[in-house]
């Protein structure tokens, strides 16, 4: 049986195929007010502005590309059973080959009933507009989970970071609850590296390997060392 790596993104990992986090000083959510845009009512109160920003950053990540951490993580399944949870709402774990992602937050790329939260659709291209309607005739919204929401994935990420016994964590701060928790149930993990230039751990957490790099960088040679240390 192949050993389980979890492996927990963040941000970090996607800025380096050039999306913004609202966490940049230039960041794509600095014109916007969190409260405007990404809460359940911002979009109760003008559901065409909420519309138009994830329009905008659908865009973008369409037309970013996976990077070399992407594909790192990718070659890590030839040798190793690989999950990846993922804080990022984009696609490009899934568009670099990985088979098993979990995403925390929702997904760019998909709409969903704002009645029935289980009635999910693919969004084909770059824009779900106002009128776009499910079938059960209510405005199709972003299948995104906003701030205020419950995170419905989030049951099984933490089960799955109890399983792992090498458990990496990659381009996060830590600071976004309930996600950042996941580091608290890798206890059976007998490795564990956080991987980010700003990489520092919570309080009460000091098992982990630190590699302040960016993740382009430090994830391929975390990847090529596991490769040569357990084959």
């Amino acid at each position: 049986m192949k050993k389980r790596i979890v492996v927990f993104t963040g941000a970090g990992i996607s800025a380096e195929s050039g999306i913004k986090t609202f966490r940049d000083s230039d960041g794509l959510w600095e014109n916007y007010r969190i409260e405007d845009v990404a809460t359940p009512e911002a979009w109760r109160k003008d559901p065409k502005l909420v519309l138009d920003f994830y329009n905008q950053r659908r865009k973008q990540a369409l037309n970013a590309k996976p990077n070399l951490a992407h594909l790192a993580l990718v070659e890590l399944e030839k040798k190793f059973e690989v999950r990846i949870i993922t804080q990022n709402v984009d696609d490009l774990h899934e568009r670099a080959g990985s088979s098993n992602v979990i995403h925390l937050h929702g997904q760019l790329n998909k709409s969903r009933s704002s009645l029935n939260p289980k009635l999910i659709y693919n969004i084909d291209g770059e824009e779900l507009n106002f009128g776009d309607l499910a079938e059960d005739n209510s405005q199709l919204r972003p299948h995104i989970v906003w701030f205020g929401e419950n995170v419905p994935a989030m049951e099984d990420a933490m089960y799955i970071a109890q399983t792992a016994k090498i458990f990496i964590v990659i381009g996060t701060s830590l600071a976004v609850y309930p996600a950042a928790s996941l580091v608290d149930y890798a206890i059976s993990a007998e490795k564990k590296i956080l991987v980010d230039p700003k990489a520092e751990l919570p309080y009460h957490i000091d098992d982990f390997e630190l590699i302040r790099s960016n993740a382009g960088e430090g994830v391929p040679k975390i990847v090529k060392q596991l490769l040569e240390e357990f084959i």
